[in-house]
């Protein structure tokens, strides 16, 4: 069995939760080995093991997605919502394939204008327009063919409903279940009062422009930004294939919301 582990801070390594893991896996037969892009993926690799944060998840996805290869979050970070893992809990599961294989949308950004820089035109959690400067942004956007009102704010967002609990939630978007087959427009620091966030059927194509005093943009797609000219129109929509995820069943959605954010803390709550 070949597992490949993608490590985003340099100090890991050396942590006794790590070693333990990499002695784990190696000790039950697997060819446990380090990869730090896509090219270091051996043929035949069964899953690919992202160590870290939420941060190294997104980074590993651009290494999985488009080959279909299983990816797992191991969480040597904080939060943890896509690394939500114990490194203690890991190796159990997989040596005994007692885990399942899920799968999340992901999103594709096109644009006519050229976009500089290492592009990658996918995103797991979000997409969107943002400004670049100090000046609130004018920015005009499209569901379906279907125009809406003029968004006058810092920048404007495409989420998914895996990224519901990323910058959307900051944003005061909507929570979704993950398998929930929805997009989510959220508004970043709007300046209407009347403009909510939208949810909207994930097979709607979402188009945005916006427009600064600047002239440029900011295009982001999850943790990655690219300039952009302002006035230039992107496009979103779900991409054509779907990243797999390994899926110990060790912990569900709604607790992990409880856990990780306090969800629904109240005293009226506590047993007695």
């Amino acid at each position: 069995m070949k597992i490949a582990f993608h490590i985003g801070d340099p100090s890991i390594p050396g942590d006794a939760r790590f070693k333990a893991l990499s002695e784990a896996l190696r000790g039950g037969g697997a060819d446990f080995y380090p990869a730090v892009a896509r090219e270091d993926i051996l043929p035949g690799t069964s899953m690919v093991l992202s160590i870290g944060g939420d941060g190294t998840f997104l980074g590993t996805t651009r290494m999985v997605a488009e080959a279909g290869i299983p990816i797992l979050g191991v969480n040597f970070g904080r939060l943890g919502f896509l690394s939500g893992n114990k490194p203690e809990l890991v190796a159990a599961p997989i040596l005994e394939g007692s885990y399942t294989i899920k799968e999340r949308a992901m999103l594709q950004v096109s644009s006519p204008c050229p976009v500089p820089g290492d592009f990658w035109p996918y995103a797991l959690n979000e997409a969107g327009v943002y400004r670049s400067g100090a000046d609130t942004i004018s920015i005009q956007a499209t569901v379906g063919g279907m125009e809406l009102p003029s968004y006058w704010a810092d920048g404007l967002m495409a989420a998914t409903s895996s990224g519901s609990t990323a910058y959307n939630l900051s944003a005061g978007g909507p929570i979704c279940l993950p398998d929930a087959e929805v997009l989510l427009l959220t508004p970043v620091a709007p300046h209407n009062l009347g403009l909510r966030p939208l949810v909207v059927p994930a097979g709607k194509a979402i188009t945005m422009k916006g427009s600064s005093r600047s002239g440029r943009l900011s295009l982001s797609l999850d943790n990655r930004r690219h300039e952009i000219p302002s006035d230039t129109e992107i496009s979103i929509r779900t991409a054509p294939f779907k990243l797999r995820l390994v899926d110990l069943g060790q912990e569900n959605f709604i607790d992990a919301l409880r856990i990780r954010l306090f969800w629904g803390q109240d005293v009226r709550n506590m047993h007695i």
